[in-house]
């Protein structure tokens, strides 16, 4: 059994992430859609604008109401299913959402990473982002901290150069 209000990722069509965050919204279930600002070359001039940082995926948040909620989530235009096994979903970490979300508030630089090799679990001491833990790699010759999303196999790298970092 799954438990109540915990987190879960869902497949969108291409380019159908914000139509099915408002659908969602609309619907009454709380979603997560982690936006960050590109700068795109067109032929004549550079634009800043705001795109999803999981392509293709939305994250939304089911209470206890259990089938209920997940149909009303796959009627939704755009859905193509839950991210998990059989279809179902596995509920992701309510720390894998928090770190993510303390990147954004906290308007830290990062990249957005493919999935990665498994590495070391570290947790960053001190500073804006005590307590995030993800894999600590190196990317670029620069020390990094790779946070990731393992059931949608997304990740971001941020820098961590004059953080203190343990293992987890």
């Amino acid at each position: 059994m799954v438990s109540s209000n915990a987190w879960f990722a869902i497949r969108t069509n291409s380019r159908h992430e914000r139509k099915v965050a408002v659908s969602l919204e609309e619907k009454g279930v709380e979603i997560f859609l982690p936006m960050y600002t590109v700068v795109r070359q067109w032929s004549d001039r550079q634009v800043r604008m705001a795109a999803p940082m999981f392509p293709g995926y939305v994250f939304v948040r089911l209470g206890s109401g259990g089938s209920e909620d997940r149909v009303s989530v796959l009627r939704t235009f755009g859905v193509i299913g839950f991210v998990g096994l059989r279809g179902m979903g596995a509920p992701i970490p309510e720390g894998e959402i928090g770190a993510i979300k303390t990147v954004l508030r906290e308007k830290i630089p990062f990249t957005v990473h493919p999935a990665l090799i498994p590495g070391q679990k570290v947790r960053i001491r001190g500073g804006s982002l005590d307590g995030v833990q993800g894999v600590l790699t190196s990317f670029a010759g620069d020390e990094s901290l790779i946070i990731s999303v393992e059931s949608i196999q997304q990740s971001l790298a941020l820098r961590i150069s004059g953080y203190r970092v343990e293992a987890a």
